[in-house]
């Protein structure tokens, strides 16, 4: 036995084959999001979700090749997604979450990832090491003036994440009452669906959605579906600049975006627009303390990558809050994987 040096591994006993085989899944895990893009790209899912076909039926409304595409879905169908009966194949319910047509589709999450964010996760290593996104390196500028170059990629950007938000947090408002307040400004509103769902519900009050001009204009078309057109204001701005006074302000899924300066600026544009007493609503995943499973975890390494922001836990938002003049009030767990917690302006 040859010697061995000082600071050396020593292995005593190997891996057995079942944590291998899991290693080299994870490892190759890269493999299986480009499959699960070309599904979405293609638009093999939504094809199949009106019924079954043969491949070589498949492959001609695709634009696929035959060889090619039964290969992949040979690849798919032990991890769930099709199902291969004779000379068919179909689509299974866990598929059909990449089909443009199912409710809860996560197509253009499927597609944005992997054309917005794949690449600069090579870059990975880079950030590890010296606390730059990944996405400032590839790029070489931010994500968000990245994204916002392009049109057609914002407009993919912004369709995936109301998929994925949108699924998360449909039981966020179960049973939930916003704080008293006449006047309810969602900072950041996007489409105006949040705020769409506070009202529906609460008659009573008027609201303020707020966003960016360009990203706020969807919100006409939402709020008058939804009959709120008019108690809703449409009110374009940069809440880095500014906001419109409120009673009660609502901040969905905002501050995990930033860090914890620009949150500051963000939460004192709050503070000095506020009518006394103003409360607080902000909806983010809580991280938990220890190594307990989350979906915010893997969100954390997606901050990052990508951009400045990042999750944080119950004590990281009471500080956060506290140094820009709210008290936390309390935090409510949901059957979401989001948390709504509330403050009041000091």
């Amino acid at each position: 036995m040859g010697n061995i040096e000082a600071g050396d591994a020593i292995r005593t006993t190997p891996p057995v084959p079942a944590d291998a085989m899991l290693m080299t899944q994870m490892a190759a895990g890269f493999q299986i999001s480009q499959a699960l893009y070309v599904v979405a790209k293609l638009n093999v899912a939504t094809q199949l979700a009106s019924g079954p076909r043969s491949v070589e039926r498949l492959a001609k409304e695709t634009g696929a090749d035959e060889s090619a595409l039964r290969r992949l879905l040979r690849a798919l169908a032990p991890l769930g997604l099709f199902r291969h009966v004779e000379d068919t194949v179909e689509v299974t319910p866990f598929g059909e979450l990449l089909s443009a047509t199912h409710p809860a589709s996560l197509r253009d999450a499927a597609m944005m990832w992997m054309e917005t964010h794949y690449e600069p996760f090579s870059e990975l290593l880079g950030t590890v090491k010296t606390g730059e996104p990944a996405a400032d390196i590839y790029f070489g500028k931010p994500f968000f003036e990245w994204l916002s170059e392009d049109p057609k990629r914002f407009s993919l950007f912004s369709g995936a994440m109301a998929n994925v938000t949108g699924n998360l947090r449909s039981s966020v408002f179960d049973g939930y009452e916003l704080p008293e307040g006449k006047t309810v400004a969602d900072i950041g509103g996007s489409d105006g669906a949040v705020m769409a769902e506070l009202l529906s519900r609460d008659t009573d009050r008027r609201g303020i959605v707020f966003d960016l001009p360009h990203v706020v204009s969807d919100a006409h078309e939402v709020l008058s579906v939804r009959g709120l057109a008019d108690r809703v204001e449409v009110v374009g701005g940069d809440f880095f600049d500014g906001v419109p006074a409120a009673d009660v302000y609502v901040l969905s899924y905002i501050l995990h975006d930033w860090d914890d300066a620009s949150c500051g600026k963000i939460l004192g544009s709050i503070a000095r627009a506020a009518n006394p007493g103003a409360r607080l609503v902000v909806i983010e995943a809580v991280l938990p303390e220890d190594d307990e499973p989350h979906f915010a975890k893997m969100i954390d390494l997606t901050m990052l990558a990508m951009m400045t922001g990042r999750e944080r836990t119950a004590k990281e938002y009471e500080q956060l809050l506290e140094n820009s003049g709210f008290t936390l009030d309390r935090i409510l767990p949901t059957a979401s994987p989001f948390s709504v917690i509330e403050a009041k302006l000091r």
